[in-house]
């Protein structure tokens, strides 16, 4: 087995007075009990994975490829984080393109442009209307091999073909379970103590190469993709920590060029952190690349008093990453190791959401025939009392408080 273990991130900010992201806004927060009551309603199979205090809970769904819909770090009546699309759910529907149905945590393959894109036929212009995201990752049910009450696990086999008509027989498997108070102190260095409520969940992504020929750089490689759907405001923003030092030595800080140069009113560096709008109003996107990335993000929710980290680990040594960017490519393994997204009317003039995501990447997968790639996705919601709050960011982020609410001011 090759394993390359990568944690990623998930996270939102809903900061009460932001100049930069447009001022106040918002509207009811869903509860965690109301979500996953109406998911039960459209969809025969949720799994519900909860602590022994039924505190910390986390809603999957199989039949969208064992994605993470939601969780709450309060019960039933505690504050649901996902963002999940009801009206594509309740309508049965089947979009061209993609089914944005939501979800804090689902799986995707890279690159997503390019001439290795699994997204884009071969010839066609790299556009929305020939954009569309491979069946395996975007509609029917994926087996759950495996449950327990805090713990499931989903496998599904299938085959990928590139814009360069390369190949790919791909066996995915993936494991959601929850994490303990213990998990949460041994992989972010902080204890988060007895005043605040903490959800924490992984999933554990692998995908072998099931073909009789190994997977090269010449034609193309896969990644495993991991993308976090959450609710916009006009006040949201992501908080990105990054590497200092020279460009001529790390490259760029920020690559904000995916769908047009993000306006400087959208995005600041400060110090050591990206700071990036996520309102669902203008579609954009970041990057953060190998030399760059920091091992932990995180976000603050300042209305709901909601502090999220994510934490990544990437292998020692890995700087092959796909290169997402739409078009051909001139470096197609000069890729990003984390991105976020923010949605926004495209060039049809059309909306997936409104929705943000934050992302990450593994390595690409060089793999032989019957050799394994690992990615694992590790995310913690912590409620309570800003003070509290404070401290375990400055702790983890480099960041207080007072700095992301200030971002944009």
């Amino acid at each position: 087995m090759v394993k390359h273990a990568v944690v990623a991130v998930v996270g939102f900010v809903a900061l009460a007075a932001l100049v930069g992201c447009g001022g106040p806004g918002g509207g009811a927060a869903a509860t965690f009990g109301g979500d996953v009551a109406f998911l039960k309603q459209h969809i025969k199979d949720v799994i519900v994975l909860a602590d022994k205090s039924g505190s910390a809970e986390v809603a999957v769904v199989p039949l969208y490829q064992g994605r993470v819909m939601t969780s709450t770090a309060g019960g039933p009546e505690g504050l649901s984080y996902g963002w999940i699309n009801r009206k594509l759910i309740a309508s049965g529907e089947r979009l061209k393109g993609m089914n944005p149905f939501g979800g804090e945590d689902r799986l995707w393959f890279g690159p997503e442009g390019g001439q290795f894109s699994v997204f884009f036929k071969k010839g066609a212009p790299f556009d929305m209307k020939n954009w569309n995201t491979p069946e395996a990752i975007d509609w029917g049910a994926w087996e759950t091999v495996a449950k327990t009450s805090d713990s499931a696990t989903f496998r599904k086999q299938f085959t990928l073909v590139n814009f360069s008509d390369t190949r790919f027989d791909v066996l995915a498997e993936r494991t959601v379970r929850l994490l303990s108070a213990d998990d949460v102190k041994k992989n972010f260095g902080v204890d988060p103590g007895p005043n605040v409520k903490v959800v924490a969940y992984e999933s554990d992504n692998r995908i072998t190469n099931k073909g009789d020929k190994a997977w090269e750089k010449a034609t193309g490689l896969l990644s495993i993709w991991i993308l976090c759907m959450y609710n916009p405001s006009p006040t949201t923003v992501i908080v990105v920590p990054f590497v200092q030092g020279p460009e001529e030595k790390l490259g760029r800080i920020v690559n904000d060029a995916y769908f047009g140069k993000v306006p400087p009113e959208r995005l600041v560096i400060r110090n050591n952190a990206i700071f990036f709008c996520a309102d669902g109003k203008k579609r954009g996107k970041i990057g953060v690349g190998p030399f760059r990335a920091r091992p932990i993000l995180g976000s603050y929710d300042a209305a709901n008093h909601v502090l999220t980290l994510a934490q990544y680990t990437r292998p020692d040594g890995a700087m092959d990453y796909v290169n997402s960017m739409w078009e051909v490519q001139q470096n197609p393994f000069a890729g990003d190791v984390v991105n976020s997204y923010n949605d926004g009317p495209n060039e049809t003039g059309g909306m997936l959401g409104p929705f943000y995501e934050l992302e990450s990447s593994s390595p690409a997968a060089a793999l032989q025939p019957g050799q394994t790639m690992e990615h694992i996705h590790r995310t913690v919601h912590i409620q309570g009392p800003e003070p509290e709050l404070d401290r375990i960011a400055r702790a983890t982020l480099g960041v207080g408080l007072d700095e992301i609410k200030n971002a944009f001011k």
